[in-house]
């Protein structure tokens, strides 16, 4: 990779560090964007400068996030990896499910929060509400995106793909 590259990759993995991810998934994520179709975890361990360990590692944490797939080639041993067809999608899908649990978290704040305290209950049901909001709002907003996604390319969404 490229000196330009490498900076990408290091700020993807950067990004997911952020996020409590482990920079590595960020990284592996970064090279197979730029990198496609696939990579096997032997390049992407020489690509990155890692051991295989690490991306191992970091390869299972992405498959089970549902945003890379694993496969396989005809008489070889050796998995390969590559972005899932829909995989931003999916990203947002599991931030929906976050959304939910913190909505739920402020509503059981508010039964143990003490009436006395006008302050705090504003504060939980601001966020009670924001979240109650993202909650009617995200479904919409991904079936608008699935709809403009299947016209401009209907195999933007094949995930088996």
């Amino acid at each position: 990779m490229d000196e330009e590259q490498q900076r990408y990759v290091e700020d993807f993995g950067l990004f997911f560090e952020r996020f409590g991810l482990s920079r590595m998934v960020g990284r592996v994520l970064g090279v197979l964007l730029i990198r496609p179709p696939e990579r096997s975890a032997e390049e992407l361990a020489d690509l990155l400068r890692a051991s295989r360990g690490s991306i191992s590692q970091a390869t299972r944490s992405l498959v089970q996030m549902g945003l890379v797939q694993r496969l396989t080639k005809p008489g070889e041993r050796r998995d390969y990896f590559r972005v899932r067809q829909g995989t931003w999608m999916e990203l947002t899908r599991q931030q929906m499910s976050a959304t939910t649990t913190l909505r739920e978290i402020a509503e059981r704040g508010l039964e143990l929060l003490d009436a006395d305290v006008p302050e705090a209950r504003r504060g939980l049901e601001e966020m009670r509400n924001f979240y109650a909001f993202w909650e009617r709002e995200l479904p919409v907003t991904l079936e608008r995106w699935e709809n403009e996604s299947q016209r401009r390319d209907p195999k933007v969404l094949d995930r088996s793909s």
